[in-house]
């Protein structure tokens, strides 16, 4: 009878063991999803500022075409991301497309001055330090979800679950890390 008692509490202790591990990432598994839900919205924004924002520079600098067009492009690819991975390129794409774009801009002074030109660009300085955050979040959310489902007793139980697979991370890209890590602009006066 003893033993029975002891066999039944070792079952109860490792369903107690099962399920908390299994409640656990499916909590952290929303909390990632709904970050990179996040994610989205910011991105859907940007990209509804593009077009607006292309045109009021094509007014201006029209045979910047080249550079138009690569907006375009990282526009249209960002619209037909669906991954994490594929969203992570096409932001890439996107962020390099508009530095050229203002960069271009730079050149006429008209454009500039254009109050249509500064609000899209206030605008669109708002959305990317929300996307930054937003960002951060989705990251910080993958981190502790990546960790519980490696971490000891859950690592036993995580791939029955459904969640064998580490979440990627949404991260600037090898391009963009290269570019971070050249020399600084310099600064004149």
């Amino acid at each position: 009878m003893t033993t029975l008692i002891v066999i039944a509490v070792i079952v109860a202790v490792l369903a107690f063991v099962v399920i908390g591990s299994y409640n656990k990432l499916v909590a952290l598994d929303q909390r990632a999803d709904q970050s990179f839900a996040d994610i989205d919205v910011q991105l859907k924004q940007r990209n509804d500022l593009i077009p607006n924002l292309v045109e009021t520079v094509k007014g201006y600098a029209a045979h910047e075409q080249g550079t138009l067009n690569a907006v375009t492009q990282a526009r249209a690819a960002a619209a037909g991301a669906t991954t994490v991975n594929d969203k992570v390129a096409a932001d890439n794409m996107m962020t390099a497309a508009l530095g050229r774009l203002f960069a271009v801009a730079e050149a006429y002074p008209d454009l500039k001055a254009n109050t249509n030109f500064l609000e899209l660009q206030r605008e669109l300085s708002d959305i990317e330090n929300k996307l930054a955050a937003a960002r951060r979040f989705f990251n910080n959310a993958v981190a502790e979800f990546n960790a519980v489902r490696a971490q000891f007793p859950t690592v036993l139980f995580a791939g029955m679950f459904g969640f064998g697979q580490e979440k990627p991370f949404f991260d600037v890209g090898a391009a963009e890390r290269e570019t971070m890590n050249a020399a600084p602009p310099t600064v004149k006066f």
